[in-house]
């Protein structure tokens, strides 16, 4: 659904910190917080997830799954694969 480094990368698309994005989702900054920390896709109630991704959407912010065409037209950023390392 979401993982903690979309989250992080969206508050700073939006310039907001941890505070903020718990009042725009209804949910405490420790959940945030954890959310955050997470390694990977984040795990937890999916009434919580599914609050975050709806503030972000609000704000302004479209997620972009694995493997998903982006078709918005504003500005944006994707991670890519990393690249080998040379002789490894």
């Amino acid at each position: 659904m979401i993982t903690g480094g979309q989250m992080k990368a969206a508050r700073a698309l939006l310039g907001i910190d941890q505070k903020q994005l718990a009042e725009l989702a209804g949910l405490s900054v420790p959940t945030i917080q954890r959310m955050e920390a997470s390694e990977g896709t984040v795990r937890g109630v999916v009434e919580s997830l599914t609050r975050v991704v709806e503030a972000l959407s609000r704000a302004g912010v479209d997620l972009i799954g694995e493997g998903a065409a982006s078709t918005g037209g504003g500005r944006g950023v994707r991670l890519k694969e990393p690249a080998p390392t040379p002789g490894g």
